[in-house]
């Protein structure tokens, strides 16, 4: 089990009708924040699916290591050979954290010399969306 739950924790609701998540140590989180990051890849010389796998693999495993907190994935452009999208999700208890987290993946990935970074979307989710 995970969560407050498994922390000996619990949910609340708040006057104002929010959840709010408490925590054995006392600490409430008011608000949950979701930032999603979709970036577009251009990869260099690839020929077949199966030398894309062999670039989008190692730079997946690079976020997870820098960001073990973050999901990251493949999910747009499967069937392309050059072209690549990745989503990247962060959950946090700020929007600040979230952005720079966010930011500091994207500025990971653009800096790897074998894709070009043709765009990226940051967007950011709470309980009030």
């Amino acid at each position: 089990m995970s969560g407050p739950a498994a922390n000996g924790g619990g949910f609340g609701n708040t006057a104002t009708g929010r959840r709010r998540f408490i925590y054995a140590d006392h600490e409430v989180i008011e608000q949950v924040y979701v930032g999603a990051l979709t970036l577009d890849l251009l990869l260099g010389d690839v020929r077949s699916l199966k030398q894309k796998r062999s670039v989008l693999r190692p730079i997946i495993a690079e976020v997870h290591k820098h960001f073990p907190a973050v999901a990251v994935a493949e999910t747009g452009d499967n069937d392309l050979h050059r072209r690549a999208e990745l989503g990247v999700a962060v959950v946090s208890a700020t929007a600040a954290n979230c952005t720079q987290v966010l930011d500091q993946c994207e500025r990971l990935v653009a800096g790897r010399p074998e894709i070009e970074l043709l765009s990226a979307r940051q967007r950011l989710f709470n309980d009030d969306d």
